[in-house]
């Protein structure tokens, strides 16, 4: 099983040019992740998370509702984040974290030290929309 990304400045372990592929996966498994859109309506402080972190509050539409995640995005101010919209992996199934149950993944693309840069599509899609 795949680690959790880290922050490492020092180390840059997600350098495009020395980060590896990874192995090859059946198409049917990557379809199976069931990935959306979604807004940002709620971030609260989340101290007891061992790295830096959110607790992240998405409206993921009318079927799939608000679900909580907490994410290490604290590069991105609160205020930032509010209104903001991601793709998220909804169906990974809950994960305990430091006492608090995370429901999703935000999707972002990570600089050479780890930090996470968020995904979004490039319209105003509403919450839930699928992406392909």
């Amino acid at each position: 099983m795949a680690e959790p990304h880290r922050i490492d400045p020092d180390g840059r372990p997600y350098d495009p040019s020395s980060y590896a592929p990874k192995p090859e996966v059946d198409p049917a498994t990557f379809f199976s992740l069931d990935l959306r859109v979604g807004r940002i309506v709620t971030v609260e402080p989340f101290p007891e998370a061992r790295d830096p972190a959110w607790k992240v509050a998405v409206d993921l539409g009318p079927q799939l509702g608000v679900r909580w995640t907490s994410a290490k995005v604290t590069n991105y101010p609160k205020g930032e984040l509010v209104g903001r919209t991601v793709v998220a992996a909804v169906n990974l199934g809950p994960k305990r974290v430091a006492g608090f149950v995370s429901e999703l993944l935000l999707l972002g693309g990570l600089e050479p030290d780890g930090t996470v840069r968020l995904l979004a599509p490039d319209a105003d899609l509403p919450p839930g929309a699928p992406v392909a």
